[in-house]
């Protein structure tokens, strides 16, 4: 008897473009031949939801209370599971998991189970990331507990990384794309040629960063941590996906 397939929940909107960009992914990873063949998916896009790196370095307004009505009305909408095309939310999965009764497929051990399976040389990486994120530390406390370790930016260059963040959520940024590109292969080149140990590989640790960084721009291998939970996403909803 064929299993029936599940419904993704995206929590969205943090920012739209990444959450577009999440959709897109889902799309890209579904083996379809006709609309029928592709998966349902319920999306809620927020953007209304405090600034998560604001809340986790004690500046801003705790961001859980709008990432819980938002699970509920996933639910309420159909879905299975949720997914969250932001990693700094992440930070306070365990607070939205302790109040809603629907899974979340964490962003984090995916892409910790990706590095593992796929690239078992890599032992050290490179996380670009908000300050939120990178402050937080959950995101390396899970990639060391996979045997990972993580090298981050001193906190002139993490100042850049946010800027860079925040010209790509602004839909009038006073430089352009190429320009933020650039800014962020810097930050990568000087995680890579880090001593004594360089980052074998570079996770776009923000959900952001793929809009603007790719790996052509990289000569390590680039983990796209978006497009890694769009492919889990997949495979949880019981879909066959395309190879990486």
């Amino acid at each position: 008897m064929e299993m029936k397939q599940k419904v993704i929940g995206v929590l969205g909107g943090m920012g739209p473009e990444a959450t577009l960009d999440c959709f897109a992914k889902i799309i890209e990873h579904t083996r379809a031949k006709t609309d029928q063949d592709h998966l349902r998916v319920v999306i809620d896009n927020n953007p209304a939801v405090p600034d998560r790196t604001a809340a986790i370095i004690g500046k801003g307004e705790s961001p859980v209370p709008a990432l819980v009505k938002g699970c509920r009305v996933l639910a309420r909408a159909g879905a299975d599971f949720v997914i969250i095309p932001c990693v700094s939310a992440h930070f306070f999965l365990d607070a939205i998991r302790r109040q809603i009764s629907l899974p979340v497929l964490s962003i984090f051990d995916v892409v910790a189970e990706h590095i593992t399976a796929s690239h078992p040389e890599v032992k050290t990486v490179g996380l670009l990331g908000t300050t939120g994120t990178v402050n937080g530390g959950l995101f390396q406390k899970r990639l060391a507990a996979a045997g990972i370790q993580t090298l981050v930016p001193d906190d002139t260059v993490q100042s850049k990384i946010m800027a860079a963040i925040y010209d790509i959520k602004n839909s009038r940024p006073s430089r352009s794309r190429s320009e933020i590109t650039a800014d962020l292969i810097a930050t990568a080149e000087s995680l890579i040629s880090s001593e004594p140990t360089g980052a074998g590989a570079i996770i776009a640790g923000c959900t952001e960063i793929p809009l603007a960084l790719g790996q052509e721009h990289m000569a390590v291998p680039y983990i796209d941590s978006l497009d890694i939970l769009a492919r889990a996403a997949v495979l949880r909803a019981g879909v066959n996906v395309e190879d990486l």
